[in-house]
């Protein structure tokens, strides 16, 4: 029996730097050091289910809608106002860059672009009133391209099983992309258009 590894949350944390130290890389990107800490540590977060959703009266776990958080954010004030302005960014950006086939399935009012800009919004409201105020403004500024550079880590990481590449390959259909073309080759899946066998 082969021995098993236990991924501690370190490796976890160094995993998430190299994906998206690669895509950043790969996508010419500029992103400040303390962002890109900031997403890495956003990713381990968002490892555990309680993090994204939240057990309702019946054992279900559900995602809270994102203006359910905005108008619990706007009913609070100082720190508190600011910690779920937070955490609507952080969702967004999470679920925006590391899940967007989970928003294309959804209700045509509710896609990617309202989780784009419900996340910078929130980010932008977080730098006018917070410390740290180059990360906020970055995080806002730049959220279109780091939800990018997320939609590469998560393809990096569907990349690794059978399942993943035929979701990726799915994705590819849909939108042509030339990024996750690049992923399939790498991974021995040569794309065609119009191709069923």
């Amino acid at each position: 029996m082969a021995d098993a590894q236990i991924l501690s949350s370190q490796s976890i944390r160094d995993f998430f730097r190299d994906l998206l130290s690669r895509a950043i890389e790969n996508q010419r990107a500029r992103v400040q050091p303390f962002t890109e800490l900031y997403i890495v540590n956003l990713l381990h977060e968002f490892l555990a289910t309680e993090a994204l959703y939240l057990e309702a009266e019946d054992g279900t776990w559900q995602q809270k809608p994102l203006a359910f958080l905005l108008k619990e954010a706007l009913e609070e004030a100082g720190p508190a106002r600011l910690r779920l302005l937070r955490r609507l960014g952080d969702t967004s950006l999470f679920i925006s860059g590391f899940f967007p086939d989970s928003l294309a399935r959804r209700s045509s009012l509710v896609d990617v672009d309202y989780y784009i800009a419900m996340g910078g919004r929130a980010y932008d409201a977080v730098a006018r009133h917070a410390a740290e105020r180059s990360l906020w403004e970055e995080l806002a500024d730049k959220f279109r391209l780091l939800v990018d550079l997320l939609n590469e880590v998560s393809e990096r990481t569907l990349a690794s099983t059978d399942a993943g590449l035929i979701r990726l390959y799915e994705r590819w259909m849909k939108t042509g992309s030339e990024r996750l073309a690049a992923v399939l080759v790498r991974q021995g899946v040569v794309p065609r258009r119009g191709f069923v066998q």
